[in-house]
C-alpha cells in the first residue's frame, strides 16, 4: 500500500478532453482551488473545488491525478469550497467549513479533517441536488457491461468488497452513490476516491499492494478514514453506463463461507427504499424506477469472511 452535468448535456468525454488534472501540477491544482477554483469531470457530474486548505491540494494532486481537466469557466452541476473560518478559529484548535453556494453545509470540523469533509460535501450535493436520476446509497461496479449494485448499512463490508472487485477485473462506477435512469435501463458512473474505514484499509492495502492512499484522517465520526485512488483504466470509461443486473446485500461475517442466497423483491424494493436518497422527492416517477430496477436485477444477499472467496463467488456471477 502507497500512501502519500452529465456527460450526455456537455456531449464530452475522457478521451476528447485531453488533458488531466495532473498537468497542472500540485502547484498549479493548489492555485486554481484557492482562486476561481479547480474544475474536473468524475464521471455524470462535473465538479468546481475550491479551498484554501494546504492538505485539500495535496490529496487532490494524488487521489484526482487522472480525472478530466475541465477550463476555468466552463459549466459544472456542483461548486463546493472548504474553507478556514476567518475568525478566531482560524488560528486557535484551527476548524474548516464546507460551503454550497456560500452557505456553510455542516458544522465545522477540526482542520485535519478537511479533506474527509470535502468528500463528504460532495456526496451531499449529489445526493440532495440531482433531480433527473434516482440515486441510492450503494456501490455498484461493471463486468461485461453489467452492473452489480451493492446496497449495505454503515459496517457491512460495502466499501471494502467494492475495493477488493475493483483491483480484481470490476470496473468502478462508484463506492457510494447509484445514480440510475428514471426507466432503470442504466447506471451511470460517478467515479470518485473509495472511502475506506478503520480495518478495512489495511486490508485493502495488504490484499491490493498497488493500491493508492491518500494519509488518513483520524478521529472522525466514523473512526480512521482513508481515500483510495481509482485506477486511471477505470477513469478512462467514466462515460459508460452499465445495464443493472443484480443487486447484492453484502454482510460481513467473520470466517463465514462466501454465500449468494436469493432475497424476495417486495423485501427488496423495502430495503432499498430506505437507502435511496431522492425517492420521495421523485414521487411517482422515483416509485417506478425503483421497481422498474428490482423487476430488471436478480436480487440475493451475501455473506462473506474472506476476500478471495468473495472475488470467486462475483466472478462466477459475472460468467452465467
Amino acid at each position: 500500500m502507497r500512501s502519500a452535468g452529465s456527460i450526455e448535456k456537455a456531449g464530452l468525454d475522457h478521451a476528447g478532453l485531453g488533458l488531466t488534472v495532473s498537468t497542472l501540477g500540485e502547484a498549479g491544482i493548489r492555485a486554481r482551488l484557492a482562486s476561481g477554483g479547480l474544475a474536473l469531470q468524475t464521471g455524470l457530474y462535473r465538479l468546481r473545488l475550491l479551498s484554501d486548505v494546504p492538505a485539500i491540494s495535496r490529496a487532490v494532486a494524488l487521489l484526482y491525478a487522472d480525472y478530466p481537466l475541465l477550463d476555468a469557466g466552463s459549466y459544472c452541476d456542483f461548486t463546493l469550497s472548504v474553507q478556514r473560518p476567518a475568525n478566531l478559529r482560524r488560528w486557535v484548535k484551527p476548524q474548516v467549513l464546507a460551503y454550497f453556494d456560500g452557505q456553510p453545509l455542516f458544522e465545522p470540523l477540526p482542520l485535519g479533517h478537511a479533506f474527509p469533509l470535502m468528500e463528504w460535501g460532495l456526496n451531499f450535493c449529489a445526493t440532495t441536488l440531482s433531480f433527473d436520476h434516482l440515486t441510492a446509497h450503494a456501490a455498484v461496479l461493471e463486468r461485461g457491461g453489467r452492473a452489480v449494485i451493492l446496497p449495505a448499512p454503515s459496517g457491512s463490508g460495502k466499501s471494502t468488497l467494492c475495493a477488493a472487485l475493483l483491483h480484481r477485473g470490476w470496473r468502478l462506477l462508484s463506492d457510494e452513490l447509484t445514480v440510475i435512469d428514471l426507466d432503470a435501463s442504466r447506471v451511470w458512473p460517478v467515479a470518485r476516491p473509495v472511502s475506506l474505514k478503520n480495518r478495512s484499509i489495511d486490508i485493502i492495502g495488504a490484499f491490493a499492494p498497488e493500491a493508492v492512499f491518500c494519509d488518513p484522517t483520524h478521529d472522525t465520526t466514523k473512526g480512521t478514514v482513508a481515500h483510495m485512488r481509482v485506477p486511471a483504466e477505470h477513469l478512462a470509461r467514466m462515460n459508460e453506463p452499465a445495464v443493472p443486473a443484480w443487486i447484492v446485500f453484502p454482510r460481513w461475517v467473520a470466517d463465514a463461507q462466501a454465500e449468494l442466497t436469493p432475497r424476495d423483491k417486495a423485501e427488496t424494493v423495502l430495503d432499498l427504499a430506505q437507502n435511496s436518497f431522492n425517492g420521495p422527492q421523485l414521487g411517482l416517477d422515483g416509485f417506478r424506477a425503483m421497481t422498474a430496477l428490482i423487476d430488471r436485477c436478480d436480487c440475493l444477499d451475501f455473506a462473506y469472511g474472506r476476500l478471495d472467496d468473495a472475488v470467486r463467488v462475483f466472478d462466477a456471477l459475472a460468467a452465467v
